[in-house]
């Protein structure tokens, strides 16, 4: 059954793409000129996300350097060991939201202090995968779009996050 899985991931793409170009050249499309009109649009829209990810990035980096994001670790972390979430996760829930390879890298922090088989490292493993960008994500595709009036979303993607790092620490503790 793995290898069978191996071997369907591996065929996933390549099948998608001759499905794609086969149904465009069944509807008499010109394919290639559809897929260079589609590149120039995702390089115009790569230069315009460019200044608010360059932003992102930099506050991150920014909050991570200057200490500030351990300071409200320290406080929110006493009142989250209560309900059980362990205060070293903190730091990495609250960048999660912002940025993923921020995130990441504070991952591979908690890896080499606790271990990756350890509870702190099973449940940030868990959490990882079952949170969201949201900030980021809401910044990029809401500004791609220009979408103006969010309405519900930043609520129903903080709501979903905190759901998944509650299941976080259930499964890994």
């Amino acid at each position: 059954m793995g290898q069978f899985l191996v071997v369907l991931s591996g065929l996933v793409i390549p099948v998608m793409i001759v499905a794609i170009v086969s149904a465009g050249l069944l509807a008499k499309k010109n394919v290639y000129s559809d897929f260079v009109d589609g590149a120039k649009d995702g390089l115009k829209t790569a230069v315009e996300i460019l200044p608010t990810l360059a932003g992102l990035m930099v506050a991150v980096g920014i909050l991570r350097a200057s200490g500030f994001l351990d300071w409200i670790a320290a406080g929110i972390g006493i009142l989250t060991e209560r309900i059980g979430f362990p205060a070293e996760l903190v730091p990495l829930a609250v960048v999660r939201m912002f940025s993923s390879s921020a995130a990441n890298g504070l991952l591979v922090d908690l890896y080499q202090q606790f271990g990756t088989d350890s509870r702190i490292g099973t449940i940030a493993s868990i959490m990882m995968s079952s949170s969201e960008t949201i900030f980021y994500t809401m910044s990029i595709y809401f500004m791609t779009v220009k979408v103006k009036k969010t309405r519900w979303t930043l609520a129903g993607a903080l709501v979903a996050t905190f759901a998944g790092m509650a299941a976080s620490v259930l499964l890994g503790g």
